[in-house]
């Protein structure tokens, strides 16, 4: 039934990958250039994402898992972690676990930009020290890609507090005191979509396929 499936479906403009064939997640309705075919639900093969073709009615599993893989967080490494030198260190964790980089910029940002980064903690009595800490240096501010960014990414951070992180992450491995503590990472999917907006421009969030997509999912 595989090499049916391939072989109906030769008009692509590259040969299809017969892995991404076995190992789809949703039954589509595809469309070539010549002809309208329904993909085995069996096989429930993602060939939308293969050139000369094209997704018409995906079913809800299909959209909610791409949606989970496509689920971004916001990670800025604060003006002692670029400071020390360790920026490319923390990219290449990220990188390594199978994220994907889709906005990174160094800044140094405002007061006006960073209480509004931090407003929930505006009424906390070490406000003003930790404004006048992430304003006193350039940050690195990034988004990343990938399934559980949010809540993956915060396992690599490790603890607020070095001292209760443990080896291995970032905090622990890289910092020994709360108010310095090298990097920030958003808590939840709807903080990590307000920080990008509040960090990024609709722009400067890269949309592309990573070719390392099906070697991760």
């Amino acid at each position: 039934m595989l090499n049916e499936v391939c072989r109906r479906f030769t008009t692509a403009p590259r040969n299809i990958h017969l892995a991404d064939v076995a190992r789809s997640r949703g039954a589509c309705w595809l469309r070539s250039a010549s002809h309208i075919k329904a993909a085995p639900r069996s096989l429930r093969a993602p060939l939308s994402r293969l050139p000369g073709f094209q997704l018409l009615s995906p079913d809800l599993s299909t959209v909610r898992i791409m949606a989970e893989l496509k689920e971004r967080t916001f990670i800025a490494i604060k003006p002692d972690g670029v400071q020390r030198g360790i920026v490319g260190e923390i990219i290449k964790r990220f990188e390594a676990k199978g994220f994907k980089l889709v906005a990174m910029k160094m800044v140094h940002a405002s007061k006006e930009l960073l209480n509004q980064h931090y407003i929930d903690l505006k009424d906390r009595p070490f406000f003003p020290t930790l404004i006048n800490y992430m304003s006193s240096g350039p940050v690195v501010a990034m988004a990343w890609e990938g399934k559980g960014a949010v809540k993956t990414g915060r396992v690599m951070l490790g603890e607020t507090n070095p001292a209760d992180s443990k080896p291995g992450t970032i905090r622990g491995d890289f910092c020994i005191d709360v108010s310095k503590n090298i990097i920030h990472g958003s808590d939840s999917t709807d903080s990590a979509n307000k920080e990008i907006a509040l960090w990024f421009t609709d722009e400067e969030v890269v949309k592309y396929e990573s070719c390392a997509f099906s070697w991760l999912y």
